[in-house]
């Protein structure tokens, strides 16, 4: 298979999920041009190693464990510069993609992705280029400024919840998840609906009849 990549790439992985970093380095491994330096699974231990090391990519997923990936971006691109991030994640949202982008993102890939798309990513980005997956692109393509984004089953008994002021432990004890996972669909639904706070979510859902 031809190699699409313009030289040796040292890559960096941030992801809490133990099966995606591991099946992204199987899918990767033969190639002798990729270089892996490791994986964090927390901002902080990503923050740490970058003091240490620094990569040529970073594959960042953009929900952390207590975090965000969106975040953390920027985070790296302003301290780190020269280390390029690829936002990687199960949503293709409107919100999602441009938050990841507006805040120093130089690709988006889907969790899908196979082994030419991810290559490709990898070569386009090291060449100062940027990268977007197909499905990420259409996305992009059909978003309309008043479109009502897709809310899974889970995120709107969170909303719904949180429409009633219940706190994110309340939250959790009434739908038996984790704190930290309430914390985490609060945080996409503020991204989906493009909120500033919980006040304009509730607003915004509101307004949209998702409620």
């Amino acid at each position: 298979m031809k190699n699409k990549l313009p030289g040796r790439v040292r890559l960096f992985i941030v992801d809490d999920h133990y099966m995606v970093v591991e099946g992204i380095k199987a899918l990767l491994l033969g190639n002798p041009l990729i270089e892996f330096l490791g994986s964090a699974a927390t901002e902080e231990a990503c923050l740490m190693f970058l003091k240490k090391q620094l990569p040529d990519i970073i594959l960042m997923d953009i929900n952390l464990a207590g975090g965000s990936g969106i975040d953390l971006c920027k985070k790296v691109r302003n301290t780190y510069p020269s280390v390029f991030v690829i936002g990687l994640s199960t949503f293709n949202q409107i919100s999602f993609i441009k938050s990841m982008m507006d805040n120093g993102a130089s690709g988006y890939l889907l969790k899908n992705a196979g082994y030419d798309e991810i290559i490709e990513a990898l070569g386009k980005v090291m060449l100062g280029q940027e990268y977007m997956s197909l499905d990420a692109l259409q996305a992009m393509r059909h978003s309309a400024v008043n479109e009502v984004p897709v809310l899974t089953r889970r995120e709107k008994e969170v909303l719904s919840l949180i429409a009633d002021g219940c706190t994110n432990g309340e939250i959790a004890a009434q739908l038996f998840i984790g704190v930290s996972t309430v914390d985490t669909h609060r945080k996409n639904l503020l991204l989906k609906l493009n909120a500033r706070n919980t006040a304009s979510l509730v607003k915004i859902a509101v307004h949209n009849k998702l409620i």
